[in-house]
């Protein structure tokens, strides 16, 4: 077993780490090594560590927290805290309920206040700090998209506002997500906006690298745009900023009605205000995103969306479905994360979806859509990586 030697000293401010106990680092003392997690970490999949991810973890948190005042020193094994992908898969198993993610978390942020974390995440960070998002593009590019495709800057007469989320509002490929969910939105007769250049990246993976301070930057100059325009209702292409938004804006003020737009497509379908038409027949398997289902248990309205779609078939990976779906490999900063090959996650998942014979690997999430889409043209392979939106919208539109 290769091991990663790197390590590095850190001087523990006594407060910092008042905090972090405060924020649950001390739940790394629940832990009785049962091992109940080991099987369902994806790393131990993968094969290529001999234990999952939070062993070591925890051992770094445990040092903190033990730690004197005088003694405020740890060892960090860098690359082994920015392995977790914070898919939750262990929360599920822990009889105890102890959140892993939320404990690394907590050491990730003492290595960025450290300015002591991959230099990969450094200009992540840096590029969020500075232009509002991950791609480092200028803030006026953000509302490119919409204008191509007609869509306004919302206002307060409108029932909702769309969030596309940085990855289809900048990135060529993703962009047709949101194209397809304006279209979609527009056939059902909904009146929506969108914020414009004003919007940040909501800030859910940097407040998982560890940049906590970055994180509230950009948080609260969302709530406060969004805010400020009037907005009550959010839908979003993102299963990372709809969390953002329904589970950690509240703590800094911002609350509003949020939905994942499978949630909507579903009730729009059932209530007849949108309804699939031409045949779409392929062989589709899809994929549970993590975010969308074991942290929001959502999975029934994305499979309503592809039900209802004639000629589809749906497949599903049988070991590994809905609560037991395996992570694509892009949550908590792995999406900007340079593995080497035979140590990536996302070979993992493709392998159990491609062994259902699909054509189409159906995804809800712009991360999953990026990170299989690259992984499959490495591999020269002839199936296609859609989201729901886009499917759909081959019927509808």
């Amino acid at each position: 077993m290769a091991e990663n030697k790197k390590s590095i000293y850190i001087e523990i401010d006594p407060e910092l780490r008042d905090i972090l106990i405060e924020e649950g680092a001390g739940d790394a003392y629940k832990c009785y090594t049962c091992g109940k997690c080991a099987s369902i970490c994806p790393w131990y999949q993968v094969g290529t560590y001999e234990f999952p991810v939070f062993r070591f973890s925890f051992e770094t948190l445990m040092g903190i927290i033990a730690s004197s005042e005088d003694k405020d020193k740890l060892t960090a094994e860098i690359d082994r805290i920015y392995r977790c992908v914070g898919c939750e898969a262990c929360v599920e198993q822990c009889p105890l309920s102890v959140h892993t993610p939320n404990i690394l978390r907590a050491a990730r942020r003492l290595l960025v206040e450290a300015s002591s974390y991959p230099e990969t995440l450094k200009s992540i960070v840096q590029k969020i700090h500075n232009v509002g998002n991950p791609q480092g593009e200028p803030r006026e590019r953000r509302g490119e998209w919409a204008k191509a495709a007609g869509v306004a800057i919302f206002d307060r007469s409108m029932e909702l506002l769309y969030n596309p989320c940085c990855l289809p509002a900048y990135d060529s490929r993703a962009r047709s997500v949101a194209q397809a969910t304006a279209g979609l939105l527009k056939k059902a007769g909904i009146r929506f906006g969108v914020i414009g250049d004003s919007e940040s990246c909501c800030g859910e993976a940097i407040r998982r690298v560890g940049a906590e301070k970055t994180y509230k930057q950009v948080a609260q100059a969302n709530i406060s745009a969004y805010q400020k325009a009037g907005v009550q209702r959010i839908v979003f292409s993102s299963p990372h900023c709809f969390t953002a938004f329904r589970q950690e804006y509240p703590e800094l003020g911002g609350n509003f009605e949020t939905m994942h737009i499978t949630q909507l497509l579903a009730e729009l379908m059932a209530s007849g205000k949108i309804a699939a038409q031409r045949p779409f027949v392929k062989r589709v398997v899809y994929h549970d995103p993590c975010t969308l289902g074991r942290q929001n248990n959502i999975y029934d309205e994305p499979r309503a969306v592809l039900q209802n779609i004639p000629g589809l078939e749906l497949f599903e990976v049988e070991e590994f479905s809905r609560s037991l779906s395996v992570c694509c490999g892009a949550g908590s900063g792995g999406l900007w994360m340079d593995w080497h090959k035979g140590e990536r996650i996302v070979d993992v998942r493709l392998d159990q979806l491609l062994a259902t014979g699909a054509e189409i690997i159906a995804v809800a999430c712009p991360y999953c859509l990026q990170m299989f889409e690259e992984t499959l043209k490495a591999r020269n392979s002839d199936v296609l990586v859609m989201d729901i939106t886009e499917i759909l919208g081959q019927s509808v539109l």
